[in-house]
């Protein structure tokens, strides 16, 4: 949407509302593109952050188990006589 700067002073309320709900509005001047309205990312609170690296924790804290042992990892590439396949 464009919207010349003189018609968005009287429906500036209206127009952030907009933009805020993700709307593209482009303010111009003299039919010419300005500026560009869009809204700014918040930032989690603390409280917020903390719950998403809880989330995080707990996700993850039954996942880990235990590979084959080091020196049995490549096994599957020789035969019983020692050499490879």
């Amino acid at each position: 949407m464009r919207v010349s700067v003189t018609d968005a002073k009287g429906q500036l309320t209206d127009l952030v509302r907009r933009a805020e709900a993700g709307e593209e509005i482009i303010l111009t001047r003299h039919g010419h593109a300005a500026v560009r309205l869009a809204p700014i990312k918040t930032v989690p609170d603390r409280q917020a952050r903390r719950a998403l690296l809880k989330a995080v924790r707990e996700s993850v804290a039954g996942k880990p188990s235990a590979g084959p042992a080091a020196d049995r990892s490549q096994d599957f590439l020789y035969g019983e006589d020692g050499l490879p396949k």
